[in-house]
């Protein structure tokens, strides 16, 4: 899939949501994983594209999806998808009473209306 350097299976993720969103009191419709460094980003479909900026910022090329059920990987700087990879540090996604799009709360209720901007 890729150099060793892309991906540390022993590193944890950042947290349980979108590291910016939850800073800023933000909403997400998914999360990503860096699997290099475990940031917690929001997908591309979510209002602040934070997993993208995250590879923008760092370099950091390859995400897992942080969602329940889903192991896939993608690679930003080749644009491809697999659909397995190495294990990573649990936990493998957000928890799963947490919804999608999340967190509870903080989602507003013409969310999809929003996302189709």
């Amino acid at each position: 899939m890729t150099s060793d350097t892309m991906i540390d299976p022993a590193v944890p993720p950042s947290g349980a949501g979108c590291v910016e969103c939850d800073e800023v009191g933000g909403w997400w419709f998914h999360l990503r994983r860096c699997a290099q460094c475990g940031h917690i980003g929001c997908c591309d479909s979510s209002p602040a594209k934070h997993a993208t900026a995250h590879f923008r910022e760092t370099g950091h090329p390859v995400v897992r999806s942080f969602e329940p059920g889903e192991e896939w990987f993608w690679n930003y700087a080749t644009s491809e998808m697999y659909e397995a990879g190495p294990e990573l540090a649990p936990p493998v996604s957000h928890p799963a009473d947490q919804p999608a799009p999340g967190p509870a709360g903080r989602v507003p209720e013409d969310w999809a209306r929003v996302l189709k901007g």
